[in-house]
């Protein structure tokens, strides 16, 4: 099966509400131009140099999103083109990316990432930590970035209940969040969740955003 293959047949079995981010971290540029000849125009990478000499090197309509962990040293670096990053787990990380977006006079758009999975090695905020963000005097006087949504990782297992229920979970706190009053920082539409294995139950658990890569480029 080709690139263009998966992804169009990927593509027939999403939904219209959900976006899809073709995960091309590793992969070779000629790759993703196969997927972009398809129709593809957003991709996830997940460090930030790699990132930038694709963006560098691709045309310029595609969207890049940052979906890895996120150094506050290396934001610099894409503050120019990055339209989404995925992964912001702390007010520091924010308070950088709002500086450097300044910067560039733009605003960059950012997810919440929450932690749901029972695995110590994920990153992510809990509920108490992403109130605690949210009502702070320094998140609400940022003009540079803007919260469109939250973003969290199921525990890597086979078990469909668990995963569920933490999809279920993350669900929740969006619903949360969406029913707070919008700010000009605060404008929760997209809950990025599910990936190659797991992306179908999370769109039945209300994902708006999906991440997939082996399934579009194959395995890494």
């Amino acid at each position: 099966m080709s690139i263009k293959q998966n992804l169009l047949n990927i593509k027939s079995t999403l939904p219209s509400t959900v976006t899809l981010v073709a995960v091309s971290k590793t992969k070779p540029i000629p790759d993703l131009m196969e997927a972009y000849d398809a129709g593809q125009r957003i991709f996830g990478e997940n460090k930030i140099q790699e990132m930038a000499d694709k963006w560098e090197a691709m045309p310029k309509d595609i969207e890049w999103h940052m979906i890895g962990h996120v150094q506050t040293n290396k934001v610099k670096f894409m503050a120019q083109f990055v339209s989404l990053i995925h992964g912001v787990d702390s007010l520091k990380l924010l308070e950088e990316i709002n500086k450097q977006a300044k910067k560039k006079n733009r605003i960059i758009d950012c997810l919440l990432q929450i932690h749901i999975a029972e695995e110590e090695t994920k990153f992510g905020l809990n509920e108490e930590e992403l109130n605690e963000i949210l009502s702070s005097t320094t998140f609400q006087e940022m003009k540079n970035i803007r919260i469109v949504g939250l973003m969290g990782m199921a525990t890597f297992t086979d078990n469909q209940d668990q995963i569920r229920k933490e999809f279920n979970h993350l669900k929740s706190i969006f619903d949360y969040l969406a029913a707070q009053p919008k700010t000009q920082n605060l404008e929760p539409k997209t809950l990025s969740m599910g990936m190659s294995g797991d992306y179908q139950l999370a769109i039945e658990c209300g994902s708006t955003m999906v991440r997939i890569g082996s399934s579009i480029f194959g395995g890494r």
